[in-house]
């Protein structure tokens, strides 16, 4: 029994695992795999096994992994009424959210910053779901999960045990634990308006979307002297304004964005790459694409995020 759980920890540790060697004499090693069973994760154990991931895991490493406690997998089963043990998952499903606590490459406590990571779990045209990672007032993950041991080395990689199972996010998810978009989502979330934005941006899409930052907003409310605030912004106009950001059918990185015309939910934008990545408008605007920075290539299940300067005018 103690070499059928190495068997399945060591599928999920990407490494491929024995208890013995040839001559049936026991070999010691401090892997993923030992750090896994001395913290007793048999829900973690469960889940693997239930995923079949012996063919995605198992490459050699280093490895990064977040390792969710027994209670933290308890408590996802209880979000659902169906769930009541981790074999009612679906595989597929399973298969995402645990690859989405997994990082290629060894990333250390002191190594985190405000910033987001590439997860071996992928979203649309198979690019790398985003982790988003806070430490300003605390360490998070991916927006409300936290550690509870961190650093556990291992010979290939790190583990770090946190408190809950994390879902991958959709973009409104990704928009909403960001704090540099909360205008963002305040212009999203309206009241007055009678498109429901959140419902259309959970969609399957995949979408692209340009997310001006809230410094961008408070320019566009600084441009009137008639807004000072978004309710005074009139809805019709807001509603335009925010249709004018996403681009539906398509989840464009960075690296992938090309001098032509795009057609948006709300009309067309031109992207020009000639003096960096730009976006040209209707309204003869040049904003950019803020290329480099945290907030862009945010990937999400449904879609892309990518921060601009400005808030685009049709």
């Amino acid at each position: 029994m103690k070499k059928v759980t190495s068997i399945i920890l060591a599928l999920f540790a990407g490494i491929v695992f024995t208890s013995c060697n040839d001559d049936n004499e026991t070999v010691e090693t401090n892997t993923i795999v030992d750090v896994a069973v001395n913290n007793n994760l048999t829900s973690l154990v469960a889940a693997v096994q239930r995923a079949g991931l012996a063919t995605t895991l198992s490459g050699n490493g280093p490895f990064t992994v977040f390792a969710p406690t027994n209670e933290a997998f308890q408590a996802l089963l209880d979000t659902n009424p169906s769930w009541n043990t981790i074999n009612d998952i679906p595989v597929e499903t399973l298969q995402a959210v645990l690859l989405f606590h997994v990082l290629d490459g060894t990333v250390r406590s002191t190594d985190l910053s405000n910033t987001y990571v590439n997860t071996l779990s992928a979203g649309p045209n198979n690019e790398p779901l985003s982790l988003q990672v806070e430490v300003t007032g605390g360490v998070a993950f991916n927006g409300d999960a936290t550690p509870v041991t961190v650093d556990v080395n291992a010979s290939n990689g790190v583990v770090h045990v946190i408190n809950k199972v994390m879902l991958p996010p959709n973009i409104v998810t990704l928009a909403l634990n960001n704090g540099g978009f909360t205008t963002l989502v305040a212009a999203l979330t309206d009241s007055r308006h009678t498109t429901n934005f959140v419902s259309v941006l959970s969609g399957n899409g995949p979408f692209t979307v340009f997310a001006p930052t809230n410094a961008a907003f408070q320019a566009l409310l600084d441009s009137n002297p008639s807004w000072n605030s978004l309710a005074d912004v009139p809805i019709a106009t807001l509603d335009a304004v925010l249709k004018y950001h996403v681009v539906n059918g398509a989840n464009v990185q960075a690296n992938q964005l090309t001098n032509e015309s795009v057609t948006t939910l709300g009309g067309n934008i031109t992207i020009n790459l000639t003096n960096g990545a730009q976006i040209q408008t209707t309204s003869s605007q040049t904003v950019n694409i803020l290329v480099g920075a945290a907030t862009n290539d945010v990937q999400g299940t449904n879609g892309v995020i990518h921060a601009i300067d400005r808030v685009l005018l049709p």
